[in-house]
Parts: structure tokens; C-alpha cells; sequence
């Protein structure tokens, strides 16, 4: 297969937004708390498209999978239990979502290698992220993508694992 990571356009907003609904009935069915108090849903992506920083995987013409990607914009990062590897600028990836025909090929693990590719084309050599405490899958694709768990933030009340990687710089 031959897989692209691109920005997303607004008028992809339902196609996403089906692969996210996917995504939230697969933590309920995973008995996790994360996405089911009505986030994310279709304004938050439409927020993302416009702000340039939603971004879809994607196949020949097929959406297959969706994160939303940010630089240096993540307030509730700037108050962490615990310690970041690194204090400069940063890339956040939130919202990692695959289409559940897809699931299993590894993918998600894809899309944080597009986003550490787009980070170094920006100079930037850190990634942050965090996830849900009974989020197994995530905690997984994390450690084995080379991610360094270092604390805990806060998000809409309740606490999630945060993690960063640090990228090489190329010479």
C-alpha cells in the first residue's frame, strides 16, 4: 500500500469525524474513559482544519487515519507532574485516530513517524503528547516508538500520562 500523510480540508470533516466515532466506540469497548464525554467531536475537527493542524492519512483517495498536529500550543503542558526531556519548541500530536478497516497494520505508529518527519522539516527536535491512563494501545505505541514517559498533565479535569521524544537533529 501506498500511505500519505497530508493536511486535511474541510470538506473531508465526515470521513474524519467516522474514523474518531470509530475510534470513541473502540475505548468504550476497551472500557476506557478517554473520548466519552462528548470530545472530540466534529467542531473540534473542523477547529483543527482550519488552524492548519488536523492532518489525515491517507491511501490512493482514502481517508485512513487522523491526528491533529500543533507547534508550541499546548497550555496544560506548561504545568506537569513531573519533568519534560526538553524545554524548547515542541510538536503535540492529539487525537490519533485509524479507520477500523485498518487497524493492526500499524499505522498509528506511521503517523507518528509523518509527525516526527514534519517536526524535523521544521526544525523542531521534540514531540509531546499524552494519553489516557486506560489507554493500553496508546501507552504501547508510545514506548515502542521510542517515547519517554515523564509525568502526568491535566485536561478538562482529569489526569493523563504524558510522554515526549526527543529526534535527532540531521547534520
Amino acid at each position: 500500500m501506498n500511505y500519505h500523510f497530508r493536511k486535511a480540508e474541510l470538506s473531508e470533516i465526515a470521513p474524519i469525524w467516522e474514523i474518531l466515532q470509530q475510534a470513541i466506540l473502540r475505548r468504550k469497548e476497551d472500557s476506557s474513559n478517554q473520548w466519552q464525554d462528548g470530545y472530540p467531536n466534529p467542531e473540534v475537527v473542523q477547529k483543527d482544519i482550519e488552524k492548519g493542524e488536523g492532518f489525515v492519512l491517507v491511501t490512493g483517495e482514502t481517508i485512513i487515519g487522523y491526528s491533529a498536529v500543533l507547534i508550541n500550543d499546548e497550555p496544560a503542558y506548561e504545568k506537569i507532574e513531573g519533568n519534560w526531556l526538553t524545554n524548547g519548541d515542541f510538536v503535540v500530536l492529539h487525537r490519533v485516530a485509524i479507520s477500523e478497516k485498518y487497524l493492526g497494520k500499524g499505522l498509528a505508529k506511521m503517523i507518528l513517524r509523518y509527525i516526527e518527519d514534519f517536526a524535523v522539516s521544521n526544525n523542531i527536535y521534540s514531540i509531546k503528547a499524552d494519553t489516557n491512563f486506560d489507554n493500553i494501545a496508546m501507552m504501547k505505541i508510545f514506548e515502542s516508538s521510542g517515547y519517554t514517559y515523564c509525568g502526568e498533565v491535566y485536561f478538562r479535569g482529569s489526569s493523563r500520562k504524558a510522554y515526549e521524544k526527543v529526534l535527532a537533529k540531521q547534520d
